[in-house]
Parts: structure tokens; C-alpha cells; sequence
């Protein structure tokens, strides 16, 4: 053997220790709900320690059971994400006269209705991240941080129809009379 064989000879004994049966990629695994005798309970499927929180979830628990600040920035998005997800049953303004309701889909309860005035802000935060009735869940479409936006944003829209005279600022007052009158 020659001194410059020898250095193939090498790599390529160095390649061929890598294709067994072991490789990275057909490892030894369990299936899913299998036996397995590593473990007492004789089953691979085993259920999680005392305490154990997975990663994350204390952070999506605070988002989904704290609402923000109310801003224009959070009321801006919540418009637009309203636009988006909402718009097309409940219409731009919450009548629920939306583009799906004018194609014979059934109406939405109308953002107006005494009822929906009441509910508290969980109400509708719960609805959108469950569904109710023909309408389903928009857990999966929409992040925590947009559903509380948007619940902001339909108060917006509610407070906009139904704001109290008394609470508007003298000015809002004067110019809301001026156009009052003929």
C-alpha cells in the first residue's frame, strides 16, 4: 500500500462506519401507547410530573386573563383585526349585517342589543376563542393579545352609538348642539 492510498483508504473506511443499522435517522422508538418495560406502568405514554408547567403557558395564561391597557394603539389593531375576522358577519359597524349575512348566512346578534352592552369583556373574549353558536372558535387564527384588541375595539363601537351625553366635554357638547339644530 501506497503512502497516498492510504489516506483514502482511510476516509472512506471512516464513511462506511456511518451506514449501520443505527443511524440518526431510523432510530429505536417507542410507538405511541406501546409497552415498554422501562417504565412500571409497563406503557410508553407516561403523564407528567407533580408541578410540571410547559413552557410558556404561564405567559399565554396572563395574556389570556389580563387584558391590556386600553390605547389608541390597542384600539387601532383591534380595528383591524376586527376588519379582518369579524367584519364579514358582524359588518363594520356591529349590526351584523356583514357581506356573509347579505348572502343568506344567518345574522349575528347585533353588537347593540342591550345584551350584548351588558356582557362584561370576558363575554366576548370567550366567544371568540370558543365559538358560539353558527360562529366557531378563532383560537387558532387569532393570538390572545388580538382577541382582547378586538374586544376593545367593540366596546369602541358600542360606546360610539350609546356614549352618554353627560360624560362628553363642554366643546363635544356645544358642536353636538350646534348640529342638533336646524
Amino acid at each position: 500500500m501506497t503512502a497516498r492510498a492510504l489516506p483514502w483508504l482511510l476516509l472512506l473506511s471512516s464513511a462506511l462506519a456511518g451506514c449501520g443499522d443505527h443511524s440518526m435517522s431510523q432510530q429505536n422508538r417507542y410507538g405511541t401507547f406501546s409497552k415498554a418495560g422501562l417504565f412500571k406502568d409497563g406503557t410508553e405514554a407516561q403523564a407528567l410530573p407533580q408541578g410540571v408547567v410547559a413552557q410558556g403557558d404561564l405567559d399565554r395564561l396572563e395574556q389570556i386573563t389580563k387584558p391590556p391597557e386600553v390605547d389608541m394603539a390597542l384600539l387601532a389593531r383591534g380595528r383591524e383585526r376586527y376588519d379582518i375576522y369579524c367584519s364579514p358577519c358582524h359588518g363594520f359597524s356591529g349590526h351584523g349585517d356583514g357581506m356573509i349575512v347579505q348572502r343568506c348566512f344567518p345574522a349575528p346578534p347585533s353588537y347593540h342589543s342591550a345584551r350584548l352592552r351588558a356582557a362584561d369583556a370576558q363575554h366576548f373574549f370567550d366567544v371568540i376563542t370558543h365559538g358560539y353558536g353558527a360562529m366557531y372558535s378563532y383560537a387558532a387564527r387569532v393570538p390572545p393579545a388580538d382577541r382582547w384588541a378586538i374586544v376593545a375595539y367593540v366596546r369602541a363601537l358600542q360606546l360610539s352609538r350609546y356614549a352618554p351625553v353627560a360624560e362628553l366635554s363642554p366643546e363635544l357638547r356645544q358642536k353636538l348642539d350646534k348640529e342638533a339644530t336646524p
